[in-house]
């Protein structure tokens, strides 16, 4: 027996395999299907099967795919009412793999549909998949759900159903049974998640709070209290992962490189209408680009914050500074299923915009002649403010609050280090074009911690 982890670190997401007398089953991959057959072929072992906890909605999962690659059955809850071919694996359920079980545990609470998978060697309690229903110090989120499609469910409702599954499905399990969770720290998918990638049902009992003594009510209050936003992907790849995405080497193939942008002609034919999203280097963006560009950075949150700005359907433009990063970020768009919205990427070396630098001095002696905008999340903000006048506007909402904002003075946009500050200043400057000069504070915000 042989427990293989992946994980992705842009999303904190673990995929897992699990090989047995040289057959494998998945559990929860990823969109690309490349690392799953090398390891197969590694291992000179047969994928016969692939397990999905539930319908994903921080990622698309390549279960279709790598059904179709390899003929393996695809396992899910009956309650998924999945449209792709699968058997249906709850409550009660087995799969066999020489002296290893696989036991189907219906686990609603992030999900109505959730299940969790039990590994069992010869009758003994050895490791358990929890999917998104337990994690390492947290359990997943009950807020998901009432904005998916045709998969709704009330918050309040899973976050019932949450405290129930976790005492009465994982707390008898045996205190050194390993769990193994889809996500880790980063994810969005849990608000307190540990950076740990596996752990024991012994000290989860000890150490999580999601575990301890406590009634129905204190548990739903304290679960759905701060939770962090939900990107408008979400829902979005809930309804994908139901039906099954389009295999990934095509679908990223068909996505269109335009040729470099390098003068004002070369950028005459880009419809005006259709947001650029430019992943360069905060100074280069800075120093010249497009109009109707948001500076969102190749860096680990770069799908998160894309799901984020770009609506689910809506097209963009994607630039970049070399052919090579731009296929780096069509792949990475893919792994939310957004790479169909991209009209075209291209490298850009041109623009006529310009964001004007703070004077970070002047800014410190006298900041009450700039409007100062905090892009941090709301449970930032209320840990402190950098600024006591500031105003409260996190990223996920600028697209949509950003009329609202006074422009009787400069602004001056920040975050916590310099990543969203960047998204969100272009957007703003986008938007307000009547001479107010837009500054992003970037990385200086350390100076005011």
């Amino acid at each position: 027996m042989n427990i293989k982890q992946w994980e992705d670190k842009n999303l904190s997401h673990f995929s897992y395999a699990i090989v047995s007398e040289k057959e494998i089953v998945l559990i929860d991959p990823s969109r690309n299907p490349k690392q799953y057959i090398d390891f197969a072929e590694e291992k000179n072992a047969r994928i016969i099967g692939i397990i999905e906890t539930h319908p994903h909605a921080d990622f698309v999962s390549g279960h279709l795919e790598i059904s179709k690659l390899t003929g393996a059955t695809i396992y899910v809850s009956k309650l998924v009412h999945a449209d792709y071919p699968h058997t249906t694996f709850d409550e009660g359920d087995i799969i066999q793999m020489g002296n290893i079980t696989l036991k189907a545990l219906n686990t609603p609470g992030h999900s109505p549909d959730s299940i969790s998978i039990l590994m069992e060697a010869e009758g003994v309690q050895k490791a358990i998949f929890s999917g998104d229903t337990l994690f390492i110090g947290d359990c997943g989120r009950p807020d998901l759900r009432e904005g998916a499609g045709n998969m709704r469910e009330k918050k309040l409702d899973l976050a019932k159903k949450m405290y129930h599954t976790l005492r009465d499905k994982y707390l008898p399990l045996e205190d050194d049974v390993v769990l193994y969770p889809a996500h880790g720290a980063g994810s969005l998918c849990g608000k307190g998640l540990s950076k740990a990638d596996s752990s024991t049902m012994g000290k989860e009992k000890k150490e999580n709070w999601t575990l301890q003594p406590t009634t129905e009510e204190e548990f739903v209050e304290a679960l759905l209290s701060e939770q962090p936003f939900v990107p408008a992907y979400f829902p979005y790849n809930v309804e994908i992962n139901r039906k099954g995405a389009a295999n990934f080497k095509e679908s990223v193939a068909a996505v269109k490189i335009g040729k470099s942008i390098v003068s004002k002609e070369d950028a005459a034919g880009l419809d005006e209408e259709i947001m650029i999203v430019d992943a360069r280097e905060e100074s280069k963006y800075k120093n010249g680009h497009l109009a109707n560009s948001v500076n969102l950075m190749e860096g680990g949150k770069f799908e998160t914050w894309l799901g984020t700005i770009i609506k689910p359907e809506e097209s963009f433009y994607l630039a970049g500074e070399s052919e090579e990063q731009l296929q780096n970020l069509i792949d990475r768009a893919a792994v939310i299923g957004y790479e169909p919205q991209i009209k075209q990427a291209f490298v850009v070396e041109y623009g006529e915009e310009k964001e004007p630098q703070l004077n970070v001095e002047e800014f410190k002696n006298n900041q009450q002649a700039y409007t100062i905008v905090d892009v941090r999340n709301y449970s930032e903000v209320k840990e402190g403010k950098f600024f006591e006048d500031s105003i409260s506007m996190p990223l996920p909402e600028v697209r949509e609050k950003v009329n609202s904002l006074p422009t009787d003075k400069p602004i001056v946009v920040h975050c916590a280090g310099g990543y969203r500050s960047a998204a969100a200043s272009s957007i703003i400057q986008n938007a307000i074009n009547n001479g107010v000069e837009i500054y992003d504070l970037g990385e200086a915000v350390k100076e005011f911690q």
